[in-house]
């Protein structure tokens, strides 16, 4: 059975929650904001600052605000730098080194960051996509995050912006291009405890040869 899995989730998909609820029932580590302060660590920027140059890519540019901190010269004595030294590229590198840590554990689920292309060559990984028609998406982050229709439709605006953005800009893919995952789901549709049960069939298929 597969215990590496990658998810890439839009807004109001149910990532937060089934991310968990399946790194649970496979016995492995959920990656989500662990992937963040890892990049924070590497960086030697307060996680903060990482967590927000993570969301804030939208607009014209990827990169509207970057890190500020400091960048050390080696691991034991650091030197401050002018936060302009420290880049998209900077964050993308140091976030695919955290997350290719992990992968290489053979263990895990990850959500976001580009983890379903990265990792899309390794056989060790199942790479999912939840996604969903927009309205129910936006219907399902209300619910989940107790918030209002007009909050719901401006993050789900801008984060399906940022999310894309990010895999144009880095990986020059589409991340709707349903080529780069195994299975893709509406977890709008569906109970979350079902779609759990579906990624847990799915990894225990892939690369097993189908019986006709």
């Amino acid at each position: 059975m597969i215990k590496l899995v990658a998810i890439s989730a839009s807004y109001g998909a149910g990532g937060s929650e089934i991310g968990p609820a399946l790194a649970q029932r496979l016995g492995v580590p959920f990656v989500d904001r662990a992937i963040p302060m890892a990049v924070a660590e590497q960086l030697e920027v307060e996680y903060t600052d990482a967590a927000a140059h993570d969301e804030n890519l939208s607009g014209g540019s990827l990169i509207e605000r970057i890190l500020s901190g400091f960048v050390g010269s080696d691991t034991v004595v650091p030197t401050p730098l002018p936060a302009e030294t420290i880049t998209s590229e900077d964050f993308r590198r140091a976030t695919e080194e955290a997350l290719l840590e992990q992968a290489a554990t053979g263990e895990g689920v990850i959500i976001g960051r580009g983890g379903a292309i990265l990792l899309r060559t390794d056989p060790r990984a199942l790479r999912v996509r939840l996604d969903g028609p927009v309205e129910a998406r936006i219907a399902q982050a209300m619910r989940l995050g107790g918030i209002d229709r007009e909050t719901a439709v401006r993050t789900q605006q801008r984060l399906d912006r940022v999310h894309e953005q990010y895999v144009r800009h880095f990986y020059e893919a589409d991340i709707r291009d349903a080529s780069l995952y195994h299975l893709s789901l509406d977890s709008t549709a569906i109970p979350f405890e079902t779609a759990v049960e579906l990624i847990v069939g799915a990894g225990e298929r892939v690369g097993v040869p189908f019986e006709v």
